[in-house]
């Protein structure tokens, strides 16, 4: 691999590694209008815990074309570790985005980039150095780099490192992903779902119904729950609570928030193992509505998070 001015050489290895989908979202900006940008939800999740100040890691496969070229530099102007991303001489992996609220997707990607991941290339030591492993989204629904997450994520898992997973609801996601989302649902230590995830993995017009699934797989999870707007709500051993997000003089793009708002969560589990269940709520919807405020996860710092904490209402959970 080639090494540009811009790159970052971590002396060690990230602690933090995101796995699944880098890939290029075509936003429809207009009637004929279209504008690229480097995403994916695990890639966003690296480069927003990068941007508050975790080393971090992306862990996936892209193409060595311009649109891989340009997720490969994104990933370098945001610090991650260069070394887990593997690129191959395939086609790029497309999302395009023909609506923004809210998001509605087409992905495009036959024999891709992604799909060719392969763990056993990661760089020397990158287990001993592991401490969180993150996964989810469509990287979860495409064959044959799902089965081979999944067994990673259960090898990682009975290693002692901690597992995060966001499913990150696409309509591919039918009854052909339910084992999958159980396998993760019971291993994982921290779960995101939105409530519009769980109507769809579940199938269900009531959300509720999936929050109980998720509880009887793995009472033990730290379980998020973003409702958009409305905030959040996070279901600990210690306490079950909501959070209403501060109040934003403008909103921007919302495409990437509950990324954020997942980095937001583990990067103060990491950094704050022992703080209340109250302080990692307020860091998840700081963080959601920091990106919302038209940073997206690239504009994320810790200070600009600090400073939208204390405007985060805590409250005791009500179901919503």
């Amino acid at each position: 691999m080639s090494l540009t001015p811009t790159t970052v050489v971590h002396a060690d290895l990230a602690s933090f590694v995101s796995f699944g989908e880098a890939l290029t979202d075509m936003i429809r900006i207009g009637p004929e209008e279209w504008r690229s940008r480097s995403g994916g939800s695990p890639w966003n999740v690296a480069v927003a815990m990068s941007r508050l100040g975790q080393l971090s890691a992306f862990a996936g496969g892209v193409s060595k074309d311009p649109f891989g070229q340009a997720i490969w530099q994104a990933s370098a102007d945001a610090s991650l570790d260069l070394r887990f991303i593997q690129q191959f001489a395939k086609s790029p992996l497309v999302a395009y985005v023909h609506q923004v609220d809210p998001p509605e997707y087409a992905f495009v990607g036959d024999d891709s980039a992604d799909l060719h991941f392969r763990p056993h290339a990661l760089p020397a030591g990158w287990r001993r150095a592991l401490r969180w492993a993150h996964f989810g989204s469509i990287s979860l629904t495409r064959e044959p780099l799902a089965a081979r997450l999944v067994a990673l994520a259960e090898s990682l898992k009975d290693e002692g490192v901690k597992i995060s997973y966001d499913p990150n609801y696409r309509i591919t996601m039918d009854s052909r992903y339910d084992r999958t989302l159980e396998r993760m649902c019971r291993m994982a230590d921290v779960i995101k779902v939105s409530d519009e995830d769980l109507r769809g993995l579940f199938r269900s017009r009531d959300h509720h119904l999936g929050l109980a699934q998720i509880a009887a797989w793995n009472p033990r999870a730290i379980v998020m729950l973003t409702l958009g707007e409305r905030g959040a709500q996070l279901f600990h051993p210690k306490a079950d609570l909501s959070a209403s997000p501060p109040p934003l003089e403008t909103l921007g793009d919302t495409v990437g928030a509950g990324d954020a708002a997942m980095a937001g969560l583990l990067y103060s589990l990491i950094n704050g193992p022992h703080a209340d269940a109250e302080e990692h709520l307020r860091w998840a919807v700081a963080a959601g509505a920091a990106a919302c405020s038209g940073a997206g996860v690239n504009g994320l710092s810790a200070g600009f998070v600090t400073s939208l904490i204390d405007r985060v209402q805590v409250k005791r959970a009500e179901l919503a």
